[in-house]
C-alpha cells in the first residue's frame, strides 16, 4: 500500500519535471487516484496557456472530473508535488477528495521563487484593506439570482 503512494507521488513529480522542463508551466504535477488507478493527472500550465487557474492541481481536478463524469472526487486522493497554493486549496475543497498527499512544502516554493505568503496573508483581512480594492456593486439586481436558484426544484446541489 505505501508502495502504491510512492508510486503515485513520484508520477506527480515526474510532471512536474516534465511540464517544467518542456516549457509549459512552473514545476508542479498532481496525479488524482481512485481505487489504485490514476484517473487524472496535470503539470502546472500557467505560461504555455495564459492561464493563470491552470494549476497542476487544477488541471488534474478537471481532468478526473470529466474522465468520471462528476463534479465531486470524494473517493479519490489527490497526490501533488507540492502544498497546495490557496487557489488549488479551494478547487481541492470543493472536488472533495479524501486525502492529499504533498511532497514540497510552502516554504519549499517560496525559496523556488513562488511564494504564495501574500495570498495567505489577504484572505483574513477586511475587505476594504485588501490590496485588490473590492467594490461591492449590483447586488440588488444579483439577488434575483439566487432567489430563482432557491425556488428550482431540480437544482443538483453541490
Amino acid at each position: 500500500m505505501e508502495q502504491d503512494k510512492l508510486k503515485f507521488m513520484k508520477r506527480a513529480i515526474e510532471l512536474s519535471i516534465q511540464g517544467s522542463s518542456g516549457g509549459k508551466g512552473g514545476p508542479f504535477g498532481a496525479v488524482i487516484v481512485r481505487n489504485g488507478e490514476i484517473v487524472g493527472e496535470g503539470f502546472n500550465q500557467v505560461t504555455s496557456t495564459n492561464d493563470p487557474t491552470a494549476h497542476a492541481e487544477v488541471v488534474a481536478i478537471r481532468e478526473a472530473c470529466k474522465h468520471l463524469d462528476t463534479f465531486q472526487l470524494s473517493d479519490c486522493e489527490l497526490y501533488t508535488s507540492c502544498e497546495p497554493c490557496p487557489m488549488c486549496l479551494g478547487a481541492i475543497y470543493w472536488a472533495r477528495p479524501s486525502k492529499v498527499y504533498y511532497a514540497n512544502t510552502r516554504d519549499d516554493a517560496a525559496e523556488a521563487g513562488f511564494d504564495d505568503a501574500f495570498i495567505y496573508d489577504e484572505i483574513p483581512l477586511p475587505l476594504a484593506e485588501r490590496k485588490i480594492e473590492m467594490i461591492p456593486l449590483g447586488r440588488e439586481e444579483a439577488q434575483k439570482a439566487f432567489k430563482l436558484w432557491n425556488e428550482k426544484n431540480d437544482k443538483v446541489d453541490y
